[in-house]
């Protein structure tokens, strides 16, 4: 087989790119609309993507892809704080608007109830300090809830217990 119809065959896998190929549709979709601040921020965020996939040398898993929207929002985040310390409102609605954006394709959010109610299990089991139970924790719910909301819960429920 030619390496070029093993790579075309490998190159994109219609289960694990759903949430890359939504990405694009969506680039493509804000380039025909003209709308120049959401062509920004998914044009960015599809440079990370690629970056992302280049350093894994394979397509990126949903799970992947997911990760690169959070750092995205992370990042994002941490220019707002910046912008309002530093009396810059306007610059930090931007930012505020680009998370918006991002935030359209992730997964839906987990109940921060579901996460306590495992946190609790997770301690019932045995483990009593933070880096066990998170270490327990965060796995089941990587791409779906944020990690300092986890961290948070894992520590109440620590101090609690």
């Amino acid at each position: 087989m030619p390496p070029s119809a093993r790579t075309a065959g490998a190159r994109v896998s219609p289960a694990a790119s759903s949430v890359a190929d939504a990405l694009r549709a969506a680039m493509n979709a804000a380039r025909k609309a003209q709308d120049k601040d959401r062509t920004l921020v998914l044009g960015t965020i599809l440079a990370n993507l690629k970056n992302r996939e280049i350093d894994l040398r394979r397509p990126a898993t949903d799970e992947e892809v997911v990760e690169v929207l959070r750092k995205g929002i992370k990042i994002r985040r941490e220019a707002i704080e910046q912008y309002q310390a530093g009396g810059r409102s306007d610059l930090a609605d931007a930012e505020q608007a680009q998370i918006a954006v991002l935030e359209e394709f992730l997964p839906p959010a987990v109940d921060p109830e579901e996460i306590r109610a495992a946190v609790r299990e997770v301690i019932a089991g045995g483990a009593k300090d933070l880096g066990k139970v998170m270490g327990q924790i965060v796995p089941r719910y990587r791409g779906r809830a944020d990690g300092k909301l986890i961290n948070q819960i894992v520590r109440e429920e620590l101090q609690a217990g």
